[in-house]
């Protein structure tokens, strides 16, 4: 799995970094039988302050992109805190990586 994180108008700390892979990697399960099977992950994941000025209100920004064998998941969010804002973009891209496999399998068995 390749894991890119990006800071726009923060400063990327080893705490916020440390919070991210541990947020990705939550998401690791699902992927990980997805890489097994020989697929590629890569994940693009970015957090910044949508402004400078701002001192109040949803002033924390976090966008995420998976890409899983040519299909794309993204999930994009602003909270006034940043870890709710990836907290709520790994809520987010959980389920619908989810919904994506159990459609597929779900159409594998009825056999269409």
């Amino acid at each position: 799995m390749q894991i890119n994180l990006l800071g726009k108008n923060i400063a990327l700390t080893e705490a916020i970094k440390d919070y991210v892979l541990k947020r990705v990697t939550n998401l690791e399960k699902l992927l990980s039988n997805i890489e097994e099977g020989g697929g590629e992950v890569k994940v693009a994941f970015e957090v910044g302050k949508s402004t400078c000025h701002h001192k109040s209100g949803e002033i924390f920004h976090a966008d995420c992109l998976i890409k899983i064998n040519g299909k794309e998941f993204y999930s994009s969010a602003d909270k006034e805190d940043l870890y709710q804002a990836i907290d709520a973009i790994k809520d987010s891209l959980y389920n619908e990586i989810n919904k994506n496999t159990n459609r597929s399998q779900t159409l594998l068995y009825r056999g269409a």
